[in-house]
């Protein structure tokens, strides 16, 4: 079993910023696909991003390409999410989760959220215009 704990949500304006952070534990991390997701009210669950294992490969969902950045730190077994430029339309409840799945299908994009095995219980990133 893994287990997720996310934190650093808030409240932000836009063209503003912040970080989430993803503690993971339970499993050997440096094994993990590992994503984030979001969602808003009304809305299905949306991926957002997703980092193979090692960390070398990284893709975006369109939406936040080019402000959005995952990395992974696999020796503190932590998984982050830098967010720039915020627009209204990203506020949502975001989620990090785990696919223990094979390595293979990590870039099977866009990601659906239902091949994810583990999930954090969300944190709410607020952005408002």
């Amino acid at each position: 079993q893994v287990q997720l704990v996310e934190s650093g949500g808030g409240s932000v304006q836009s063209g503003g910023s912040l970080r989430l952070s993803c503690a993971v534990s339970g499993y050997r991390y440096s094994r993990l696909c590992m994503g984030w997701f979001r969602q808003a009210p009304g809305k299905e669950r949306e991926w957002v991003a997703v980092i193979s294992a090692s960390g070398g490969v990284t893709r975006y969902a369109d939406s936040v390409q080019g402000r959005f950045t995952i990395s992974r730190d696999n020796a503190k077994n932590m998984l982050s999410l830098q967010m720039n430029s915020l627009r209204p339309e990203d506020s949502a409840v975001y989620y990090c989760a785990a696919d223990r799945g094979p390595a293979g299908i990590c870039f099977n994009l866009p990601r659906d959220p239902t091949d994810f095995d583990d999930w954090g219980q969300g944190t709410q990133v607020t952005v408002s215009s």
